[in-house]
């Protein structure tokens, strides 16, 4: 892969979690006050939501790190290593556990649903546990993809 498209990928992840960094700054903060001034039937709820996001965004910047880690090893050729196969077993790990803080805020996203007569809330609450899971599972087959290339690799330096 040239350097190019590494590049790119590195400044779309520096988007994203410039995106996501911005956005625990800025609207989540902003939702927490709108919601506490409209009713506080909806702010009882809508805190616990507001804490898992919060939750949730602390293995979502580390899968990003690991992210440019990753990206740092192909940059450098050594693609095929043991730091590459633990970067993506991390950002396998960090997916699966957004899933579930996501899987544990879920009644919440329910009942604000539910009061707010909301239903696209609770769609946004599964969009978020439908997407981690299916970079959790991509992790986990690229994990045990590269594991087996780095396998044969060495098996076949032996031979030779």
């Amino acid at each position: 892969m040239n350097r190019g498209s590494t590049n790119f990928l590195r400044v779309v992840v520096f988007l994203i979690g410039i995106g996501v960094l911005l956005l625990c700054i800025f609207a989540l903060p902003w939702f927490a006050k709108q919601a506490s001034e409209v009713e506080s039937v909806i702010a009882s709820y809508i805190y616990p939501v507001l804490m898992g996001m919060y939750v949730a965004a602390i293995p979502f910047f580390i899968a990003l790190y690991q992210a440019l880690r990753l990206l740092k090893l192909i940059d450098k050729d050594h693609a095929f290593s043991e730091s590459s196969v633990r970067a993506l077993r991390n950002i396998k790990f960090c997916a699966v556990s957004i899933s579930v803080v996501y899987l544990i805020v879920m009644p919440f996203f329910y009942l604000v649903g539910e009061i707010d007569d909301a239903p696209g809330v609770i769609m946004i609450g599964l969009i978020i546990i439908f997407a981690s899971m299916v970079i959790a599972v991509f992790a986990g087959v690229l994990q045990k993809l590269l594991k087996s290339a780095i396998d044969i690799k060495s098996e076949n330096d032996l031979t030779v």
